[in-house]
């Protein structure tokens, strides 16, 4: 969706600096801050906008991806031309493995020459010995052929040796260089696939900026309120209530509202960028006077399709809460804001955050019977406005206020700053800042 462009680094940055988080998202900004908190934002903070790129500047990023990208492409075919030379007869390291080879076969084959001659040469001579008329200087003769013979022989060995070793030597290197190669393009490989993961990323954020159209102004008509019980019991469904207003003088289109739940963090936990806050999520189901089944608000299904909602006209949703059965005693709060699209797409706005805090009671271990809740939540009441009565649906118009107190916008005075942060995080589908809609290249 893309009205719900997350600024990613704001909510990272919330985890360890709070005020970056209140600075990014414009529902905090008004919050008053706990006294425990005496971090000043830098200047740079104070408008959240300040760090928007130009499209000059995305465009240029692009550019400079895409050269990397290429250059990572040549590098890739010239690793890969590198291989492939080797296999070719007229590759130094190819030719010296073959010029090895055929040395040592040439010297393999003199080594066998050598030792048919000095065996042939040892039966000649005994030959001479077993004869009886042979002479003194026939058994000389005999035995001086099988000496030179012997030396024949083992310098053809010694010769046979340095070949094979030589062989040896030039196959090693060109398997040396074989690997070498191999890793050359397996490096290269990652690096083409590391920048074409960035060039597909900058591409993406062109594309996203470029697709945003003429600058349109937010309009912060669009209200939440939420009320609902200030104790919650593990193990036993709780029943909270929100209300989506337009207040503004025309309809708002695609209006969509979303809720999540989470535990807060216990006084003293470490909150840092490993920190697993989906551990710390409360599952919630919604329903509505023209939904009236329990609807589980997931990451995949997260919004509450109001669909369009006309001049001062209200939506009433029901949210109920189930906290895990096991939970120990501690802190909750139940977030809850709601946004719009033009029906062009080309404008956005009404983020408005408000978020409720309770209690969280441990269940009790006694053999008490839990109530067990319905599968149909008792419907949204009926409203008779100038005479005709229309049932709170999408789009419908509604004057029935909603009970309870509502919670202050943000983080209100009696929560940590770092808790507030922390259940922010936790929404886990970045529910709480959003970008707004710029024209193409405008800067604030």
């Amino acid at each position: 969706m893309k009205i719900r462009r997350i600024l990613a680094t704001a909510v990272a940055a919330a985890v360890t600096t709070p005020v970056v988080f209140l600075s990014a998202a414009p529902a905090f900004a008004d919050t008053k801050p706990s006294p425990t908190s005496t971090q000043k934002p830098a200047t740079h903070e104070d408008d959240p906008d300040e760090d928007m790129p130009s499209i000059e500047e995305l465009r240029a990023a692009v550019a400079e991806a895409q050269k990397a990208y290429d250059e990572a492409v040549v590098e890739l075919d010239k690793a890969m031309a590198d291989l492939k030379a080797l296999d070719k007869d007229d590759h130094p390291l190819r030719a010296a493995v073959n010029e090895a080879k055929k040395a040592a076969d040439a010297a393999a084959a003199a080594k066998t020459a050598a030792d048919e001659a000095l065996a042939k040469a040892k039966q000649d001579e005994q030959a001479v010995k077993d004869r009886p008329d042979a002479t003194e200087k026939e058994k000389a003769d005999a035995a001086a052929a099988v000496t030179a013979a012997q030396t024949a022989a083992d310098e053809a060995a010694t010769a046979k040796k340095d070949a094979d070793d030589k062989l040896s030597k030039a196959d090693t290197a060109f398997d040396d260089a074989r690997v070498a190669a191999s890793r050359v393009i397996g490096l290269a490989q990652k690096v083409k696939a590391a920048a074409q993961e960035k060039l597909d990323a900058a591409k993406e954020e062109l594309a996203f900026y470029e697709d945003m159209g003429e600058e349109c102004t937010e309009d912060p008509s669009l209200k939440v309120a939420v009320s609902g019980p200030k104790k919650v019991t593990a193990g036993e469904p709780a029943v909270f209530s929100m209300r989506v207003t337009n207040t503004s003088d025309h309809t708002l289109n695609l209006v969509k509202a979303f809720a999540n739940a989470a535990r807060l963090p216990e006084p003293g936990d470490v909150i840092d960028d490993e920190t697993d806050f989906s551990k710390l999520l409360i599952p919630v189901e919604w329903s509505s006077a023209d939904i009236l089944e329990w609807t589980p608000i997931t990451e995949k299904f997260d919004s509450i399709e109001v669909g369009d909602l006309t001049e001062g006209a209200s939506y009433d949703v029901k949210l109920r809460l189930t906290v895990d059965a096991k939970a120990t005693a501690g802190k909750g709060a139940l977030f809850g804001y709601a946004e719009y699209e033009d029906s062009d797409g080309s404008c956005s706005g009404g983020v408005d955050f408000k978020d409720l805090n309770f209690d969280i009671l441990a269940a009790d271990k006694g053999d008490k019977p839990k109530p067990k809740p319905t599968d149909t939540p008792t419907p949204a009441p009926t409203v008779t406005t100038g005479g005709n009565t229309n049932t709170t649906q999408q789009g419908g118009r509604s004057n029935t206020p909603v009970n309870g107190t509502l919670a202050a916008t943000g983080a209100n005075e009696t929560l940590p700053l770092g808790y507030a942060a922390a259940g922010a995080v936790a929404l886990g589908a970045g529910a709480l800042v959003v970008a707004r809609r710029r024209k193409a290249g405008a800067q604030a």
